[in-house]
């Protein structure tokens, strides 16, 4: 499964001149933990976080201090998203393949990970976006493999079933040349989690390809 099947292409971006304070009112306002920072063509410059968004700005509560004591210098938060933003955690192309970059994105503990097409950004992957397609319907999935199959072998050349994401293809023929291209081809569903084959069963089980 590549990235480009399951980032989000509409993505929310702010401009380097931007203030930190109306993009952490859009980080709140959305849900989102990142937003990435573009210029005018659409490049990415870099990202602000959570945390960018709000270093330095929570003042100590005046009403802990005792016998007058003043606060202690504290740096200057920065206005603008241009002074604020950073080096994005974890970055990725359309191409990549979504279990090296879930793998880097729980490395590095962030919830989302910008999408390149060499410098321009175009799209964003999430954690929820994975999770939307880990958790298809069993039903769809049998559906959308037994499409592809029937495109490459014909109505009736498998039968399909799939349970949790995991996908049996029964093939009487035990060609292993076709069996890789099934396999290849029905491993690519977004939402199948593993592949394999079963010889033969009785023809009341299953559902030939193409069958619903």
């Amino acid at each position: 499964m590549r990235v480009r099947e399951v980032m989000t292409r509409d993505v929310v971006t702010v401009a380097p001149e931007t203030s930190v304070r109306d993009a952490g009112a859009v980080l709140a306002a959305r849900g989102f933990t990142m937003l990435p920072v573009v210029d005018g063509r659409g490049d990415l410059l870099g990202v602000l976080t959570e945390a960018d968004a709000l270093k330095d700005r929570l003042p100590v509560d005046p009403r802990g201090l005792v016998h007058g004591e003043q606060q202690c210098d504290r740096p200057r938060p920065a206005c603008v998203v241009g002074d604020a933003m950073v080096e994005p955690a974890v970055d990725t192309t359309p191409q990549a393949d979504v279990a090296e970059v879930a793998r880097r994105m729980l490395e590095r503990g962030v919830r989302s990970a910008v999408v390149v097409d060499g410098k321009r950004l175009v799209g964003v992957v999430t954690r929820r976006d994975m999770l939307r397609v880990v958790s298809r319907d069993d039903q769809a999935l049998a559906a959308e493999v037994r499409h592809r199959l029937c495109l490459y072998g014909g109505r009736h050349r498998w039968r399909v079933e799939v349970t949790d994401g995991r996908v049996t293809i029964t093939d009487e023929w035990g060609d292993e040349r076709d069996r890789h291209v099934a396999a290849v081809l029905a491993g690519a569903v977004a939402g199948v989690v593993d592949v394999c084959f079963r010889d033969s069963v009785p023809a009341a089980v299953g559902h030939a390809v193409g069958d619903r």
